[in-house]
């Protein structure tokens, strides 16, 4: 049996061998006990899915905690190199180093691979508690912008020099009107046409290939207008040069009503509908966590910024039952590498009692086997899983939220699962 690394062909698609190698990060605190429970279902579903024909050799790389105790370093370079070469991995929670370094290890792996993508899909599996009445109305997946914004992590501390010259700066060479004061932070804001536009392009190529009706761009452009609003301007601007025959977009519909009134747009928009084209609407980001709330089947790909995708993915997760049943993915759709991650954090207090969920790690893995094309196996997984969770056989987090549940151990909610594949 060969085992061999993926590649990205010519033609822009992955090369997935029958037998690919993939590295893993186990991740710290809580990250080996939900790291041992979901390598088990990820093999035990491929087996099952294709008779034996396929396997992945999995290929630990060292990052957190257990590198620095290791050798020294927080991410090592030959992790990196690691996934470069390997193209697609995944990875537990990771800690974030105190005392100076690297500000997050999380961060520092999409900047060095320029994941720019980071996606996380939000549904709801029968059976968890939520705190919303109707969660099984949540079906969103959203793109979250994940190199600029925030992330460029260009900012200076309150009376520091630095922030003073930016101030300086900012008053005489660019007349800022600002009464800024000796002990204020300041903080850049970037946002590009490159980085906005191939954010929106993968959005859209994602709602094409699972046929969903929209496209929703969500941002602060009515204050943030050169780089918020601007995000929503290239947005539609991809779709309507580059997909012009599978989009329609708000903005055709507001130039229709200027030049032909609103009977004439609304038309307009009736006969995409009709067409199957997809829908690329936006709305400003405040509304927006209104709306999940209040109209959440009104949505479905989100397309934002790195800030405005922390705050909607994280309300999102809490609908559907919380951060810890969360997936995620940071993905880079021109070179092909991506790694797949639960998002929620290490739990140190939780480490070695093999009691919590390993959910999000079990669906990031699931959304990995996707990424590659294994289908199959991903259905096996879901299916598996939901089950589980609606016979109520589950760990402590959603335990204590249900009536008549069974508790069971992060090894022992494995073992149901791969019961059920």
């Amino acid at each position: 049996m060969m085992f061999s690394k993926i590649t990205m062909g010519d033609d822009g698609k992955l090369n997935v061998p029958t037998h690919p190698i993939i590295p893993f990060i186990i991740g710290d605190g809580i990250g080996p006990d939900i790291w041992r429970a979901a390598v088990r279902v990820f093999d035990a579903a491929v087996e099952r899915a294709y008779g034996g024909t396929r396997a992945i050799q999995w290929k630990e790389v060292l990052a957190g905690e257990k590198a620095f105790n290791t050798v020294g370093e927080w991410l090592p370079e030959e992790t990196l190199s690691t996934f470069r070469e390997y193209l697609v991995g995944i990875k537990g929670p990771l800690t974030t180093p105190i005392g100076g370094g690297i500000r997050s290890l999380n961060v520092a792996l999409r900047k060095e691979l320029d994941l720019y993508v980071c996606l996380r899909p939000t549904r709801w599996y029968e059976g968890v508690p939520s705190p919303v009445k109707r969660p099984q109305d949540v079906n969103m997946v959203i793109f979250r912008e994940n190199t600029e914004d925030i992330y460029a992590g260009i900012e200076f501390a309150g009376s520091t020099a630095e922030s003073g010259k930016v101030q300086q700066f900012l008053q005489k060479e660019l007349g800022v009107e600002y009464d800024f004061k000796d002990n204020t932070g300041v903080g850049i804001k970037i946002v590009s046409e490159e980085g906005s536009k191939r954010l929106v392009r993968a959005a859209i190529e994602y709602a094409i290939q699972h046929k969903m009706p929209s496209v929703t761009l969500v941002h602060k452009g009515n204050i943030m207008k050169y780089t918020e609003g601007a995000f929503k301007q290239w947005g539609f601007e991809v779709a309507e040069k580059e997909y012009a025959d599978k989009t329609y977009t708000w903005g055709q519909w507001e130039r229709t009503k200027a030049e032909n009134g609103q009977e004439a747009a609304n038309e307009e928009q009736r006969q995409a509908e009709a067409a199957e084209k997809i829908i690329i609407k936006d709305i400003i980001a405040d509304n927006f966590l209104q709306q999940i709330l209040l109209a959440p089947k009104d949505y479905s790909v989100v397309a934002t910024l790195n800030l405005n995708g922390d705050y909607i993915s994280d309300a999102l997760a809490a609908m559907v039952g919380g951060i810890g049943i969360a997936p995620g993915a940071n993905i880079n759709y021109k070179t092909g590498h991506a790694i797949f991650e639960a998002t929620h954090g290490t739990a140190p207090r939780f480490a070695n009692t093999n009691t919590m969920n390993p959910s999000s790690v079990i669906l990031s893995g699931v959304m990995m086997l996707e990424y590659m094309g294994w289908q199959e196996a991903a259905d096996k997984i879901v299916e598996a899983l939901s089950l589980t969770i609606k016979e109520k056989t589950v760990t402590v987090d959603f335990y204590n939220l249900m009536e008549d549940a069974t508790l069971l151990k992060t090894s022992e909610f494995a073992d149901k699962i791969i019961e059920k594949l």
